[in-house]
């Protein structure tokens, strides 16, 4: 692995037509609006995958990329500056707070707080965060929710 910290030019190969942004059903997408047409494939050297991507827009395409790379990039350095266990021990940590973090849709739904001070974003705020994507469906009462989580729902 090399310390690169800006992603490989990639292309997508093709994309799905969307009227709306994805995580706000029925606001207008500038971006996604020009969704006819399509490109040739790059893969990257390290994953060897086209990249997947929603939007028509040329810098969508680096952006998608960018925090995959800036993680492998730290991971790197962790791993010449400690050795393989440190990068391993985050890894752990980061797999054990993604499965067991939970929080009933009555309360917010998930928030993903401890994943984000793991990873080192506890101080950004992005799109995400505010728009979750789950504005306008009805959200289950916490029993039924806490029933199919714990498996009780016979």
């Amino acid at each position: 692995m090399s310390l690169r910290f800006v992603p490989q030019k990639a292309h997508p190969a093709s994309t799905s037509p969307e009227t709306s942004a994805p995580s706000a059903p029925g606001v207008h997408d500038t971006l996604r609006s020009r969704l006819a047409q399509t490109s040739t494939p790059a893969t990257a050297s390290s994953s060897n995958k086209p990249v997947e991507l929603q939007s028509a827009h040329p810098l969508e395409a680096r952006l998608v990329q960018w925090r995959e790379t800036q993680d492998k990039l730290k991971m790197e350095m962790l791993r010449r500056q400690f050795g393989i266990a440190e990068p391993i021990r985050r890894g752990m940590e980061l797999k054990t707070v993604r499965e067991g973090e939970w929080k009933p849709a009555v309360l917010g739904g998930t928030a993903g707080v401890h994943r984000d001070i793991l990873e080192g974003r506890d101080c950004e705020v992005g799109w995400e965060d505010v728009f979750t994507g789950s504005e306008l469906r009805e959200v289950p009462d916490f029993h039924t929710e806490m029933e199919t989580k714990m498996k009780m729902n016979w």
